[in-house]
């Protein structure tokens, strides 16, 4: 079914609102407990004293169920203004919230309408990070997301007179973002695993792992060791997606090659968009040859999937078509030897601002742009 017919002839006739990523899909951050349907609406806050008693509400928030009620009602959540403004510049734009339901099945959102609000509901599709722990300080990342940005502006101090987009990147250590010491136990953490172990491992079609370093995180271990001692337990139609930057320790990805070797539909996600020192400079922490070899050993393991994610950015540009034609090579070769699909995604950064490829002056942009 085309895109426009599904939302005509599935979504509306739900209501003129309704989006299925509301019910089955979050991103849910355990390090600072907050939680979203998807990559639009603001992240809020779970309640740390329900949460206890309750794990489900790490995804059935207040919030998340309020919003149900209103698409339901054919309103309009303000969260979710890109799909409205979207929706707004004709009647046939189709907005993000058709393709954030297109990968449930039309009896799935026909249950999810026609369930009471005040129920909670298991998610189908779940990203989430344990933590923020991570080896690497990527120029376009923050403390939010890293352990090492964090380390940086203590020891060095906030940057200051960033010509930016009044995100204030880089000006504090985002000590929101990691609410628990290593040493204390997380109850939003160990909300998440009495929810999995119950019956979220039943629901899931997919569980993406992101971070920080996933590898870096204990939890992460912690549920790798439910996979295998649970095996007869795992869902085997459920995707596991891990996003790692494939530069931990040696004996970190050695450790990790043997655990998920034999994990059923895993997906192996990485980001890099260039070369060599060109790569160690964008990503502080970075080796490129490790990064290449780790990358090279994956289809040994047999995964699903390997996917490389490049962030094009202004510093990239240079040393890009030679990574396109590294990626492009081992595809084909991953293909053809392993059976091994790698695919990769350009997806152009937006912020911080100062880092976009629109800051470049028009013969630079003109001369990469010739070279791709």
């Amino acid at each position: 079914m085309k895109d426009l017919d599904f939302k005509k002839q599935i979504l509306d006739s739900i209501s003129p609102s309704f989006c299925g990523a509301k019910w089955y899909n979050a991103t849910i951050w355990l390090g600072s407990g907050m939680t979203t349907s998807c990559h639009h609406p603001p992240a809020h806050q779970v309640d740390i004293n329900k949460v206890r008693d309750n794990p489900r509400l790490l995804h059935n928030t207040p919030q998340k169920k309020q919003d149900r009620a209103k698409m339901i009602a054919g309103e309009r959540p303000a969260g979710c203004e890109y799909c409205w403004k979207i929706e707004d510049m004709g009647r046939d734009a189709v907005s993000d919230r058709v393709y954030k339901s297109q990968i449930y099945s039309n009896q799935d959102l026909i249950t999810a309408s026609r369930t009471p609000i005040t129920e909670d509901i298991n998610l189908k599709t779940l990203e989430i990070a344990f933590d923020r722990t991570c080896n690497f300080g990527c120029s376009y990342c923050n403390p939010a997301f890293s352990s090492t940005w964090v380390r940086d502006i203590k020891q060095n101090g906030a940057y200051k007179n960033l010509v930016s987009d009044g995100r204030n990147h880089f000006t504090h250590t985002h000590d929101g973002a990691q609410l628990y010491k290593d040493t204390e136990v997380n109850p939003y953490v160990e909300a998440f695993f009495r929810w999995w172990e119950s019956d979220l491992h039943r629901t899931l079609e997919e569980l993406r792992i992101t971070g920080g370093e996933p590898m870096m995180s204990p939890s992460l271990w912690r549920l790798l060791d439910w996979f295998e001692t649970e095996k007869h337990r795992v869902n085997p139609n459920m995707r596991l997606a891990i996003n790692s930057n494939l530069v931990p320790k040696r004996e970190l990805f050695t450790k990790f090659l043997n655990k998920v070797k034999n994990v059923p539909n895993l997906h192996i996600y990485t980001s890099n968009e260039s070369t060599y020192a060109h790569a160690d400079y964008i990503r502080d922490g970075m080796n490129y040859t490790t990064w290449y070899t780790h990358l090279v050993n994956l289809p040994d393991i047999r995964p699903a999937g390997i996917h490389n994610m490049c962030t094009i950015n202004a510093l990239c540009l240079e040393s890009l078509p030679e990574f396109l034609d590294m990626i492009v090579k081992n595809k084909k070769d991953f293909k053809r030897v392993y059976g091994v699909d790698l695919n990769f995604t350009l997806n152009i950064l937006r912020f911080p601002s100062f880092q976009s490829p629109l800051v470049l002056p028009d013969e630079l942009r003109t001369l990469f742009m010739n070279n791709l």
